[in-house]
């Protein structure tokens, strides 16, 4: 049984795939926007490059949404640059995730089926 007021995952999808791309790194730990936009970049084989204000746009948006958080945590103040900021998913976040990865392989299921898509060889 749910909560009366409990959020649902799904209200949240389809996301943006920035925002996607922004969650999966989080899941391997927190990190500073920077390290974000370098691990997206390297993720998509630089076919996702976000600029400045489109990544932490929807940075904001993501904390402002509950589905990432600031940490309180922070490196040595010698080994790294006060003015970052570090962000780690929320349990929202994470469900989140979730949802709009299986919402994406149902997708794909769908399209494989629809299309006669085997398995690649």
């Amino acid at each position: 049984m749910t909560k009366p007021n409990a959020i649902d995952p799904s209200d949240f999808l389809p996301l943006p795939p920035l925002a996607f791309h922004i969650l999966l790194c989080l899941g391997d730990g927190e990190r500073h926007g920077y390290a974000l936009k370098r691990e997206i970049v390297k993720r998509t084989e630089g076919r996702l490059n976000p600029g400045a204000g489109s990544l932490y746009g929807t940075i904001q948006k993501l904390v402002d949404q509950g589905l990432i958080e600031e940490s309180g945590e922070r490196p040595d103040p010698h080994l790294d640059d006060e003015r970052r900021r570090y962000f780690r998913m929320s349990e929202l976040g994470l469900a989140v995730a979730q949802a709009e990865a299986a919402r994406m392989r149902a997708l794909v299921e769908l399209s494989e089926t629809r299309f006669g898509l085997g398995e690649p060889a």
